[in-house]
């Protein structure tokens, strides 16, 4: 009888302990350093994609992923609302001529910019 059995569709190593074998379980060293991005991320892997969510937590990766997508995610925020600023004509001119109306556009650009987001990295089936 083998001590040690790899699963490749779960990526996950077992070993055999008295009659039955157990997942070979360890902890990361990764840091969870994600935000608001990554919380959504998680919320959305626990409620619509619960075994991806299982597999990541089990592989030791979940932290690292939602890292990552938060990362990215903030990243490409940035860039979305530079853009959408530079294609509107949205300047510092038009925040000292008329405060109002370049926080009105300013908060349509933010929300748009993370409806973009939520659509293509955080709800997303992959």
């Amino acid at each position: 009888m083998q001590n040690e059995i790899y699963d490749k569709e779960n990526g996950l190593t077992y070993v055999l302990c008295g009659d039955h074998y157990l997942p070979e379980l360890t902890l990361t060293d990764t840091e969870p350093t994600y935000g608001k991005y990554g919380m959504l991320r998680k919320s959305y892997l626990q409620e619509h994609r619960k075994a991806k969510y299982q597999i990541l937590l089990l592989q030791g990766k979940l932290v690292e992923h939602l890292n990552q997508i938060d990362a990215e995610a903030r990243y490409r925020e940035e860039r979305l609302v530079k853009q959408m600023m530079e294609k509107q004509g949205i300047t510092e001119k038009l925040k000292r001529q008329d405060n109002m109306e370049w926080a009105r556009r300013m908060n349509t650009i933010y929300h748009d910019a993370e409806e973009i987001i939520l659509t293509e990295m955080i709800y997303t089936k992959e």
